[in-house]
């Protein structure tokens, strides 16, 4: 399976009368899948099914999906209130009327208000099911789409980690072979520093040698060499299984850096403290882009 990152962005657009519809999908970091849809009113029967399918494309990340949809104009419907309408005639019939004020009109009774209801035509529950069923459709569309952006990111940084990992286990070599944690080198330190010592006085010989044996056990660092070329190997089975790996990668990126400190503290000379730093760097390098990785 190949590295996804946790960030991306995708969009749908699509039409089903009366509706017009868009789907937005963004995702971001995150150390769980943490969904957060947003529905527009009359749509909250997707709730269910969009985040199921969401949660089945996605394990990891923060995505914000945001449904937005507009409806065409609306059907506008007339109803005459005949009842009312029969009223206001006999009622008026039955009035007196002055020469100079003609019959009332079709028109004018029709103008007052309550004789014609206006209104919008009740939502069609088909079309409305119909509109809802390819809406889902475009969210499945949009997630394929996100998930083809987040695996393009996905393997730019695994090139980048693998760029890492190299350069970790070349500067482990490099500590490995360093001239000043050699034995001979340990012995010749050790040796100026007896002689130091001897030039101030008296002293024990045998606390003096326990105390070399203490400190040349103390400047070892063969188990921390030994975890680091562990970890690359675990590191480089990682990504070669890919999926959701970014876990597992974050561990293994703290444990790097347990190692690396390790070595830096025992360090006993210039060379060796040089290449520990630079490991380091190399391994906050790694430890920062593992965290993008799902």
């Amino acid at each position: 399976m190949a590295i996804s990152s946790m960030t991306g962005f995708a969009q749908g657009v699509g039409f089903c009368a009366p509706f017009h519809w868009r789907w937005e999908l963004k995702t971001v970091n995150s150390k769980g899948l943490d969904l957060r849809l947003r529905l527009p009113p009359g749509f909250d029967a997707l709730d269910i099914p969009a985040r199921g399918a969401i949660s089945k494309a996605l394990s990891r990340g923060a995505c914000h999906a945001n449904l937005s949809v507009t409806r065409e104009s609306p059907t506008v419907t007339a109803k005459i209130n005949r009842e009312l309408l029969a009223h206001l005639m006999e009622t008026l019939a039955s009035l007196p009327r002055p020469a100079n004020i003609g019959p009332p009109t079709l028109d004018g009774l029709l103008g007052l208000r309550g004789v014609v209801e206006t209104g919008e035509a009740e939502e069609d529950e088909a079309a409305l099911a119909a509109a809802q069923k390819i809406i889902l459709a475009g969210l499945d569309a949009a997630l394929v789409q996100l998930q083809a952006m987040r695996r393009a990111e996905g393997a730019a940084l695994a090139a980048f980690l693998t760029q890492r990992i190299d350069r970790i286990e070349a500067l482990t070599k490099a500590a490995d072979a360093c001239p000043g944690r050699q034995p001979e080198a340990v012995k010749e330190k050790l040796r100026q520093a007896v002689a130091q010592i001897c030039e101030l006085g008296r002293f024990d010989e045998t606390r003096l040698h326990q105390e070399a044996v203490l400190l040349a056990g103390r400047a070892d660092i063969r188990e921390e060499l030994d975890r680091l070329y562990s970890h690359v190997g675990a590191a480089r089975k990682l990504l070669g299984e890919g999926g959701g790996v970014g876990r597992r990668l974050d561990f293994l990126a703290q444990e790097f850096g347990r190692e690396s400190n390790t070595l830096c503290a025992k360090s006993n000379d210039a060379a060796l403290t040089s290449l520990g730093l630079e490991l380091k760097v190399e391994v906050e390098q790694l430890r920062e882009q593992a965290q993008n990785i799902e």
